[in-house]
């Protein structure tokens, strides 16, 4: 029935004379009435095809004349029946047989003959294949689908929910092999990178091609292949080949295939370049006139990238021709720099060799010029004439006041040899000469100073291997006064400053700058701190430790080697915050450019962090500095022309930051330095005070008209904005606003768009009234340092600024609690508490613009809450486009749930609403599937026992994403909300609907937190951690280094689960819970020992005491009262430890709130204008009674109201400053769909910028109902369905016996969807009992139970209609 059909006619054994015109056919349905029939040429001229489709399930006669003459057996009985019949389809094409990944794969199903039904098809395998199903319009349709992955796909094909021949297929897709995605790269196949001898290579990348066989073939100009060819497998399906070129000026060709065919640009083309070429060495940093300062250091870089591999050898000859020992260092590959001092004033020779050969324009000039004014030096300390040889002698030369430029000092015996080992050291413009002469004999001095011999500059000594042996006694006595008092001196500067080596009986002794750990902060509770350092050599030192009586200590170490070391510290056995510390320990006299100071070690977030540079007498030029670490650190540095510089950087955020000292582009000793930064990222807290101008507006108003009106203001600029009406103490309605202008302002006021009587009214403000931020006044100490753990109090004086809101926000290393209070003066003390110390940020705004010295920066001082911080991070790629008609689907984890309490819907953006599928994926991990048949956003609602699951409703965009970004990530799970001591708190996160980007997640508090993470490839991912400690902690969620929406999360953990796991619930209410009744349940302790607790939180976020009664040793009786409805949370806990399962949620009362029910529209959440009132519906038809919150967090508060209308709440805002504003709406403390809307502000700036700002409106909402008749209060979705094609069968339907259970079935599986309506009635009203069950796909089982004789009447509808032969009679 209601299916095509045909049958063939054969007359090929009429004769020679077929007359086609003279066949004719007659076909009756069961009514006699006429079927309408084709006839049709078929295969040969002799044989035709009559097609007809019959519309009536029965007996259907087909008479077949020729010639007006029967056929044989004519007429033909043909018995139709009604339904499908699966078996007729058939599907086949080479989709059906192998597949390849990448590519569409195709096949044909063909619905022939099989009557009506729906076709359904699935594929399930490695990967999620999407899949396009086409119609052609003739019982037949063309599928093709699209897998990534290779592998075995299972294709499932039914027809009317019945699997069609062959169904399901088993289909093996391969991966596709694409040459055109191989990649060669590398330096053996670029122009000029080949060279003649030199082995190179190059990288061929088959990762994206799919699997294959690599031939590489390497000839030379002549054809003959390279003999010297090696494969190397790097992994990740990445292949080095290498090879050493051939002779210079041969052509060399490679060939690269991949599964028989050549890759993309093959085959590639090199020539062969010499070895080296000279010519092609590049010098820079010699500047035009090549000129340099004498005795500053002088540099030059050599570039050889482009001329081969060959030696550089750098040869310099000073004015006099004599060599020079130049420092040649590699700083990158191919590049060096070349660095020398030039003492003297002149002309000096340089020589630049690569492969023995000059290169390019070498040898050059470089012209030494004088610097300083030498003559203005003094030598404050000479070498004694005679010295013992081997011993350390030093000289020191006062330059102060010699401008730019540097001691020099050369020694040379009577050969003319030169001392090397020199040092000069520089010191607050003091230079240190220390040298030692090694053999006996006569030595000259020369000490200059910027190239120029400075006074009393030079002269000779002599050194002997003893002084015994010169017997001018009074010479000797002279030497050794001197000797005493220049180691008294020196043991002096040790003590004080730990500067240069001491001098004991003529020996040095090598001396190191102590080392300082100031303010290390300690948890507060008290005991034993312990310290150790362990030196290069292995040993094990033991540090000074002082307690600060702050709650920190400090750690002071006098150093014993040279080298990198490690400080440990611990508090009663543990490693306190960002141990250990590394810092490394130079000698005072080791010649070099040191850094020392605690900002190289440690410090702490939003505090600045120090240390000093000491130059040894070269200027701070040449210095360069970086910090790299977790946030970007401001550095500032400041030469105090004593030949040190201080440096300090600001971090903002803790973690490990690389400090590097760089002297002429070579990092100095110890560089680069490792600073552990304690403390969290920046937090902030706010809080507003209003001030606003209050008139009376003339006219009787009642309370209920009042609710329904809505208020606005319009200044003499244009500037419109929401204001507020409120019944003042004379009984009259008040205009309540803030003043930003002077002038007539027009206030209007509308009841549902159109204004009431007298409206709009004008209102005069006068200057006094507007609001002025310079004429706040603010005092107190809290707003220039404060005290962590301690209310830190500013007054603010607003007496004299006219009418406006006060705002404060703090930012800083801890979210500080804000309080505000009112004193009888009319001043308000403000006063905030801090956890962490660090420098706060506090903005103070009035009527939205700063006041005198806003915004203040201060220092808080104090013990820190020791919170430890643990993050991660990973990338979230977008997931794929969702097409109508594809398989979509919504995972999320909740272990130790029974799937059977699950249940969800997907409402499409045409507001109809279909039940989805849930399966349970693998344990405790669940997804819902549905099939969408529209674009745009699907709201997908999933609930536990009836109740939404943490997350739900989510958004679900069919089609392109509309918008993306963090406000669109989603989080839900009982990690977010509790846990236990070494239990893995679990949670989901869902980033679908942001798109692409970078998920960053941490946990702070008592312990560091170890995360885990796991991606479901689907758009959304599990997270799961684990802590120590119990307490508070915080879990943040940031998507591209912005906070998701309710981030952070405070989440309690509690201790050790211990006995409190044995405990069970036991008669937990169910069914119909009301409000303003008491419930109880009953706990079982099970052999645990303790004390049970239990409180009730309601939606509002109140929280009631459960009743506990003892009814045994083993029992607990909990009785709870709960006062509003709405799902209510019962948390039981057992020695301050949750019990199994709870918190357990509740529904109380029928018309619960419903979050998804809830719609957001309107232009306000477009993109708005500053200064111009916006506003949007909220609709809250249908959704239950509940709290409605709606808030604004943007760039500066708005003014905003909410007054009711017809379809729910109409929200008015005025944005002052433009930007981005993220609009929350919630229902019952739940998001609604779309929750937060991201709007962008454009147009002037109106306020003073600042920080974030929230402004926020809640109302307790009224039942709303849409209009529409009799089906008020309920929107009904759009059913299609064909009453006719209900099938109904049983005895129940004809014969009926008392005191029995009666039944019939109904199947209305081809009816569409709709209601199924059934009722009976007989001789004295009502049946007795009836029974309807559902048993899918639309069939029902019916169960009725009669008590008395007689006739009754049956009804059944399918909707609005009666199904075939309803209304029934039945006899009794």
């Amino acid at each position: 029935m209601n299916a095509a059909t045909d049958f063939m006619v054969d007359m090929s054994k009429v004769g020679s004379n077929i007359d086609s015109g003279k066949l004719s056919c007659a076909i009756f349905d069961p009514m006699g009435h006429v079927l309408p029939s084709k006839i049709v040429q078929g295969p040969t001229d002799d044989i035709f095809r009559i097609m007809y489709t019959p519309f009536e399930a029965g007996r259907h006669t087909i008479e077949l004349m020729y010639d007006n003459i029967p056929v044989p057996g004519s007429p033909f009985v043909v018995n139709v029946k009604s339904g499908c019949d699966p078996t007729r389809c058939r599907a086949y094409g080479p989709g059906l047989e192998k597949g390849l990944t990448n590519q569409k794969n195709k096949f044909t199903v063909e619905t022939k003959g099989a009557g009506n039904g729906g076709l359904s098809l699935a594929i399930e395998g490695p990967s999620e294949a999407k899949m396009t199903c086409t119609d052609n319009r003739d019982g037949s349709c063309d599928v093709d689908y699209l897998a990534t992955d290779p592998g075995e796909y299972d294709i499932t094909i039914r027809f009317a929910d019945k699997h069609i021949p062959g169904s399901p297929f088993r289909v093996v897709v391969e991966e596709t092999v694409d040459p055109s995605k191989v990649k060669v790269y590398g330096p053996g196949i670029e122009h000029g990178q080949v060279r003649e001898s030199v082995p190179t290579y190059f990288n061929v990348d088959v990762g994206e091609a799919g699997p294959g066989r690599i031939a590489v073939k390497l000839t030379n100009s002549e054809g003959i292949p390279v003999d010297n060819l090696r494969v190397e497998d790097k992994g990740n399906c990445i292949y080095a080949v290498h090879y050493v070129p051939p002779k210079a000026g041969s052509v060399l060709t490679c060939q690269v295939k991949f599964s028989e065919v050549e890759v993309p640009c093959s085959p590639f083309v090199m020539t062969v370049f010499p070895k080296s070429e000279p010519t092609k060495v590049k010098v820079k940093g010699v500047n035009e006139k090549k000129k340099t300062p004498a005795s500053l250091p002088a540099e030059f870089e050599i570039d050889t990238k482009q001329a081969g591999q060959a030696d550089i050898n750098v040869a310099i000859k000073n004015p006099k021709g004599k060599p020079m020992q130049p420092r040649l260092e590699e700083v990158s590959t191919g590049t060096y720099v070349v660095s020398f001092v030039p003492d003297e004033c002149g002309t000096y020779q340089c020589s630049i060799k690569y492969g023995d050969k000059e290169i390019e324009g070498s040898p050059f000039k470089l012209e030494a010029f004088p610097t300083g004014e030498a003559k203005k030096c003094k030598l404050v300390e000479q070498a004694p004439k005679i010295q013992t040889s081997g011993s350390q002698s030093h000289l020191k030369v006062d330059a102060r006041e010699a401008g730019d430029g540097a001691v020099t000092c050369k020694i040379t015996n009577k050969a003319g040899s030169e001392i090397v080992d020199i040092d000069v050291i520089e010191k607050d413009g003091f230079f240190d000469i220390l040298y030692a002469l090694n053999d006996p004999g006569d030595y000259d001095i020369n000490v200059k100073f910027g190239g120029k011999d400075i006074p009393n500059g030079s002269f000779s000594i002599k050194a002997v291997e003893s002084i015994e042996q010169y017997s001018h006694s009074e010479y000797i006595e002279e030497h050794t006064t001197k000797v005493v008092q220049q180691t008294t001196q020196q043991r002096t500067k040790h003590r004080t400053k730990h500067f240069q080596s001491e001098l004991v009986n003529g020996k040095s002794e090598v001396t190191y700058r102590s080392v300082a750990f100031e303010k290390l902060p300690l948890p507060t509770t008290g005991g034993n701190v312990t310290a150790e350092v362990r030196m290069p050599s292995g040993k094990v030192d033991k540090p000074v430790i002082q307690d600060n009586r702050d709650g920190t200590v400090s750690v002071k170490y006098d150093p014993r080697e040279e080298g990198s070391h490690e400080l440990v510290v611990k508090y009663n056995g543990e490693p306190v915050q960002g141990s250990p510390f590394k810092f490394h320990v130079d000698s005072i006299t080791s010649g070099y450019v040191t850094a020392y100071g605690p900002g190289l070690t440690h410090g702490v977030t939003g505090e600045p962090a120090n240390f000093t540079i000491s130059t040894k007498g070269a200027s701070a030029g040449g210095l360069t500095m970086a910090v790299e670490g977790p946030s970007k650190a401001d550095i500032n540095y400041h030469d105090n022309k004593d030949g040190t510089v201080s440096v300090q950087y600001l971090p903002t955020a803790p973690g490990e930051y690389q400090v590097s000292v760089r002297f002429g582009d070579r990092h100095i000793k110890g560089s680069p330095y490792f600073a552990k930064i304690t403390g969290e990222g920046r937090k902030r807290n706010q809080i507003s005070v209003g001030s606003c101008s209050e008139v009376t507006m003339p006219g009787d108003i009642t309370d209920d008209d009042l609710r329904a009106l809505n208020a606005s203001i319009q200044a003499p600029s244009g500037l419109e904005e929401p204001c507020f009406l409120k019944r003042m103490p004379t009984g009259n309605i008040g205009i309540s606003f803030t003043p930003r202008e002077i002038g007539e302002h027009l206030v209007s006021v509308k009841r549902l768009g159109k204004h009431i009587n007298n409206s709009p009214f004008k209102v005069t403000v006068c200057e006094r009234e507007v609001g002025d931020a310079k004429k706040v006044k603010v005092s107190g100490a809290g707003l220039k340092e404060g005290q962590t753990h301690a209310d830190n109090i500013f007054s603010v004086d607003t007496r004299n600024a006219g009418f406006g809101g006060l705002s404060v926000s703090i930012e800083g290393p801890s979210k500080a609690e804000i309080q505000c209070t009112d004193k009888d003066d009319g001043t308000l003390n403000i006063s905030y508490k801090p956890t962490e110390p660090g420098y706060y940020i506090v903005n103070l705004k009035f009527a939205d613009h700063h006041v005198e010295g806003s915004p203040f920066t201060v220092k808080v001082s104090g013990e820190g809450s020791n919170r430890k911080r643990e993050k991660i991070q990973r990338e979230r790629d977008a997931v794929p486009i969702t097409e109508i008609g594809s398989q979509c689907k919504l995972t999320f984890k909740m272990p130790g749930i029974t799937s059977f309490d699950l249940a969800a819907c997907v409402t499409s953006p045409s507001n109809v609403t279909e039940d989805a599928e849930i399966q349970e994926v693998e344990d405790g991990l669940y997804a819902v599937h549905f099939v969408p048949k529209e674009l745009g956003v699907h709201t997908v609602s999933v609930r536990y026992s009836e109740m939404h699951i943490p997350g739900s409703p989510f958004q679900f965009t069919v089609g392109p994403l509309r918008d993306s970004g963090s406000h669109l990530v989603k989080a839900g799970g009982s990690g977010l909300e509790r846990g236990v001591v070494g239990e893995a708190a679990e949670f989901n996160v869902w980033t679908r609907e942001a798109g692409g980007g970078s998920l960053a997640i941490s946990v702070e508090g008592p312990s560091k937190a170890d995360i885990e993470f796991k991606d479901r490839k689907d758009g959304s991912c599990d997270v799961s951690y684990k802590v120590t400690e119990p307490g508070e902690y915080r879990v943040g969620l940031k998507f591209n280094d912005r906070h998701i929406p309710d981030s952070p999360f405070k989440v309690y953990i509690s201790p050790d689960a211990g006995d409190a796991h044995k405990l069970e619930v036991q008669q937990f209410p169910q069914g119909n819970i009301q409000a303003d009744a008491p419930y109880q349940f009953m706990v079982r302790k099970n052999g645990a020992k303790g004390e049970l607790d239990a409180k009730i939180v309601a939606p509002s976020g109140t929280d009631d005491d459960c009743f506990i009664q003892v009814i045994d040793g083993e029992m607990y009786s909990v009785r709870f009262y709960p006062r509003e409805n709405g799902i209510h949370a019962i948390h039981v806990k057992f020695n301050g430890v949750h019990i199994p399962d709870s918190p357990f949620r509740i529904k109380v009362g029928k018309d619960v709130a419903d979050p998804a029910a809830v719609h957001a529209s309107g232009n306000g959440l477009d993109e708005v204008k500053t200064g111009h009132k916006a506003d949007f519906i909220i609709n809250t038809c249908n959704a239950g009674v509940g709290t409605l919150a709606v808030s604004i967090d943007g760039p500066s508060k708005v003014a905003m109201d909410c007054t009711e209308v017809e379809e729910g709440y109409k929200v008015r805002y005025t944005p002052l400053l433009p930007g981005e504003h993220y609009i929350t709406v919630k229902y019952n403390n739940m998001h609604i769909v779309g929750s937060p809307f991201k709007v962008n502000a454009t147009g002037d700036k109106l306020a003073d910028e600042g920080a974030q700002e929230t402004s926020t409106v809640v109302v307790e909402t009224v039942q709303k109902v849409a209009k529409g008749g009799k089906n008020t209060g309920v929107h009904l979705p759009t059913f299609k369905s064909d009453a006719n094609k209900v099938v109904s069968k049983g005895m129940g339907l004809k014969k009926a016996y008392i005191g029995k259970q009666n039944q019939f079935s109904i199947c209305a599986t081809d009816a569409g969807n709709n209601i199924l309506y059934v009722g009976m009635y007989g001789p004295k009203g009502p049946c007795e009992e009836f029974h309807v069950k559902h048993a899918g796909h639309n069939n029902y089982n019916v169960q009725y139970l009669v008590r008395d004789r007689g006739q009754y009447v049956l009804l059944i509808k399918w909707g609005e209609e009666h199904i075939p032969g309803s209304p029934f009679q039945i006899d009794v």
